[in-house]
Order: C-alpha cells, then sequence, then structure tokens
C-alpha cells in the first residue's frame, strides 16, 4: 500500500479571485478535489489546455514552501498538522508579493515582480521548521533527482533537506504549465497575463496562510487537509 506524501504549501484562500484564476486555468480545486475542466475564457483548445496544464493539475495551484516528503515514523497527520498550527502562529513579518507571469526554465508561473527577503525566509523556516517529519529519501528518489541535474550546492541540499530547491536555490513561484519549448514562452504567457489582468486582485498578492496537503497514492493529485493563519506582525515587502 502506497504511504501519503505531504507538503507544506501556501495556496491562496479558496474564496479569492486570485486561487479562482490559478484553479480555473490548472481544471482543479485542491480544496475540495473537484474537476474544473477546460477554462471557458481561455483562447486554447482543449487538447492543447489539457496537455499544457497536465503535470501542475496534479499538484494543484500553490508555492511550494516544504517540498512533498513522507512521515518518518511514529509521526501522524495529526501530528504535522498540529506543527502547522504553531508554526504559523508565530508572529512574523507579513509579506505581500506584486506578481508578474514569466517563464521559469522551460515552464511559466506567477513569481514576484521583486525578490522578496520576508518570503524566501518563510520559505526556509518551513524547510527546517518540517524537516523532523520527513522521511529520507529512498535511494531511487535521489538517483532520480541527481540524473535530473543538480548543482553540488543541490545535491547537499538534497541529502539534507530532501529537495534541491531550498535557501540560495529557493525561488517562489506557483506553476501554471508544465515543460514547453521556449518558441511558445511569449504567446502563452501574453495569454495569460491579459485573463490575469482582469482580476482585481493582480497588483499584490499577501501570503496570509499555509496549507498542509496530502497526496495519497503516486498517481493522485494534492488535496489541503489544514489551514493556518499566518499570524504577522507588519507588513513587509
Amino acid at each position: 500500500m502506497d504511504e501519503p506524501r505531504y507538503a507544506i504549501y501556501f495556496v491562496p484562500p479558496a474564496g479569492s479571485d486570485f486561487y479562482r484564476f490559478g484553479a480555473r486555468f490548472l481544471g482543479y480545486d485542491c480544496y475540495n478535489g473537484e474537476e474544473l475542466g477546460h477554462p471557458p475564457d481561455i483562447a486554447l483548445a482543449a487538447p492543447t489546455w489539457d496537455e499544457l496544464t497536465r503535470e501542475p493539475r496534479r499538484y494543484g495551484f500553490h508555492a511550494t514552501l516544504k517540498a512533498p516528503f513522507r512521515l518518518r515514523p511514529p509521526f501522524t497527520e495529526t501530528d504535522l498538522a498540529a506543527e502547522l498550527d504553531r508554526f504559523a502562529a508565530l508572529p512574523r513579518a507579513s509579506v505581500a508579493i506584486a506578481p508578474t507571469i514569466r517563464a521559469i526554465e522551460r515552464f511559466i508561473a506567477i513569481v514576484p515582480r521583486r525578490a522578496s527577503t520576508a518570503v524566501d525566509q518563510l520559505a526556509a523556516d518551513c524547510v527546517t521548521a518540517f524537516d523532523g517529519f520527513r522521511r529520507p529519501l529512498t535511494p531511487r528518489e535521489r538517483d532520480r533527482r541527481v540524473a535530473a541535474g543538480a548543482s553540488a550546492r543541490q545535491i547537499e541540499n538534497l541529502d539534507r533537506w530532501g529537495y534541491p530547491f531550498v535557501f540560495e536555490d529557493f525561488r517562489f513561484h506557483m506553476t501554471l504549465t508544465g515543460a514547453i519549448d521556449a518558441d511558445r514562452h511569449g504567446s502563452i504567457i501574453r495569454l495569460l497575463q491579459a485573463a490575469f489582468d482582469r482580476i482585481d486582485e493582480s497588483r499584490s498578492l499577501p501570503i496570509i496562510q499555509l496549507v498542509l496537503a496530502r497526496q495519497d497514492a503516486p498517481a493522485a493529485r494534492f488535496r489541503v487537509v489544514r489551514q493556518a493563519k499566518l499570524t504577522a506582525l507588519r507588513e513587509c515587502r
């Protein structure tokens, strides 16, 4: 029997226009597990859209703060959820980013227009705070990551933290497409940016909560199983 994987994500509140934009484009609501289908206001044929969004649809609309992992015995989901609540309750600088749509290597994502030390610090804190719950990677999982290409520092992070893109190699992003050829980046970005600019929340994205997401089997999609509002001291951009 497959063991579930868990991740700590930022996901916008389910009722927000920002979340509805991302979930509708991906065709999946990670809060309730509902299939949303082809978005009617996106000028892409259904087969093209389905291929473009197949990989990120599995994870739902999110930004990764602690990458997926299996639980280390004897911890349970209840233990992990309790730690999420404790972590979120710690007062910290509030975070709001100015979002834009750009290419990151071969995929398209929502990213901050400017680097945010507060976002980077939140991600770094998530990496370390939840690592005690993480079962180490299997040799097969490690080999697959290394084979995909990684620097010496990223391999060191992989061995220590279970994921290569942490700390200096972290970049906040909310993925909207799978890998696409570079010559298509411009047209897809323009299509997405036009739809994104129509929502009221497109100029600022506050990072106000964390979620615990669970994947029950390798082919299953991630679903939100816990939400925790962050306790803010002040706004920091």
